[in-house]
C-alpha cells in the first residue's frame, strides 16, 4: 500500500506556512492611534417633549402649530417630526408627605388633591406613595381617584421626612405607566432627614427620567418660616429640571388653585417630537466606558401676529445614549 506520510507532511508544511505570512500580514498594519476617539453612534431615536405655554397673565394658550415652536439640541436648530395638541391621558403619581410636618395640614391638602383629581382627565390612571420616615407604596395603579384621596384621609401624619426615596419609588414606578405621558406630582415641605438616597441620586434619576415632575412645598402653617430656602431650592430644582414646576401657595385659597392648575396644565400641552441630528456617527470624543451623554434641550416660540410675548416651559435636556461602531 502506498504511504499516505508525504501527503500529510506537505498539508502540516503548507498550513504553517499560511500561517506564518498571516501573522507576518497583521504584524505589518499599523495599530490604532491612541489619540483617535472611538467611532460612536447614538442609539436614541426620537425624543419627545412636553411643553407648555402660557401668555403674561399666567393663562395657558391653545391653537399653537408646529411651526410656531423652534427646538434646540446643544444650540443646534431640529426638525419636528411629530406634534400633537391633544388632551391625552398621562401616568400620574402622587407622593405625598405624611411626615409630622404635615399634622395640621393633612386634611386640607387633602382637600386640594381631591380639586386636582377631579380636575384631570378621566382616563388618566393614579398610584399613591406615602412618605413620613420611610417611604411605601400605598395605592398601585389606579383609574379611580376616590382610592387615592380616600388612603390619604385614612394616614396620620407623624414621624420624620424621607422625601428623596419618596421620589426614587414614584419615578421608578411610572416606567410601568401604560400611558405615553407620565407626571409625578409631590406634596412636601421640601425637608428630607431619613432617606437612604441622596439629593445627588435623585437628581440624577429625574435627569434621566423621561418624567415630569410638578411640586406644591407647604410649611407647617402658611407664611411659616418651616419651609426654608433649601427646602424651596430642592423642589423647585427637581421640578424644573424635568420641565414641571414648584409652587410655593401662602394660603389655602391659593394652594387649592395651584393644585388645580397643575391639572388643566397636564391637559393643555404640546408633544413636540424629532431625531436628533446633532448624533451622527461622529468622532464624539467620549471618555473610556463613556455610554450616556446630557445634550441640553431649548425651546422657542414664534407666537402668531396679535398675541404678546409668551412663556414656554419644557424639560431642559436627556441624556443621549451611545454605543461604539
Amino acid at each position: 500500500m502506498r504511504s499516505r506520510w508525504p501527503t500529510v507532511a506537505f498539508t502540516l508544511l503548507m498550513s504553517l506556512s499560511l500561517a506564518t505570512i498571516r501573522s507576518e500580514c497583521l504584524a505589518q498594519q499599523p495599530p490604532p492611534r491612541p489619540d483617535e476617539p472611538p467611532v460612536v453612534k447614538t442609539t436614541t431615536s426620537l425624543v419627545t417633549l412636553n411643553v407648555s405655554v402660557t401668555d403674561p397673565q399666567g393663562r395657558f394658550v391653545t391653537g399653537l402649530d408646529a411651526e410656531h415652536f423652534e427646538v434646540y439640541e446643544d444650540n443646534v436648530k431640529q426638525s419636528i417630526e411629530f406634534f400633537s395638541d391633544e388632551d391625552a391621558p398621562v401616568s400620574i403619581g402622587i407622593v405625598f408627605d405624611l411626615s409630622g410636618s404635615m399634622r395640621g395640614r393633612l386634611n386640607k391638602s387633602n382637600v386640594a388633591l381631591r380639586k386636582f383629581l377631579d380636575a384631570c382627565h378621566d382616563e388618566d390612571e393614579f398610584f399613591l406613595v406615602g412618605f413620613n420616615h420611610q417611604a411605601r407604596l400605598m395605592t398601585d395603579y389606579t383609574p379611580n381617584p376616590e382610592r387615592i384621596s380616600g388612603a390619604v384621609m385614612l394616614a396620620e401624619a407623624r414621624g420624620q421626612t424621607a422625601l428623596y426615596d419618596a421620589v426614587y419609588i414614584g419615578v421608578e414606578k411610572l416606567k410601568e405607566g401604560r400611558h405615553g405621558r407620565r407626571a409625578l406630582l409631590v406634596i412636601s415641605d421640601g425637608q428630607d432627614n431619613s432617606s437612604r438616597y441622596t439629593f445627588r441620586e435623585v437628581r440624577q434619576l429625574v435627569r434621566e427620567a423621561d418624567v415630569q415632575i410638578y411640586a406644591i412645598g407647604i410649611a407647617t402653617a402658611f407664611n411659616d418660616t418651616s419651609l426654608d430656602l433649601q427646602g424651596r431650592s430642592i423642589l423647585d430644582e427637581i421640578a424644573r429640571l424635568t420641565g414641571g414646576r414648584a409652587f410655593f401657595p401662602s394660603s389655602q385659597i391659593e394652594l387649592q388653585e395651584v393644585i388645580t392648575r397643575i391639572a388643566i396644565e397636564l391637559r393643555h400641552q404640546y408633544g413636540i417630537g424629532y431625531t436628533p441630528t446633532s448624533l451622527a456617527p461622529v468622532s464624539t470624543g467620549l471618555k473610556p466606558n463613556e455610554k450616556q451623554r446630557w445634550r441640553k434641550l431649548k425651546v422657542k416660540i414664534n407666537p402668531p401676529k396679535g398675541l404678546p410675548n409668551l412663556t414656554v416651559t419644557a424639560r431642559e435636556g436627556y441624556y443621549a445614549t451611545f454605543a461604539s461602531e
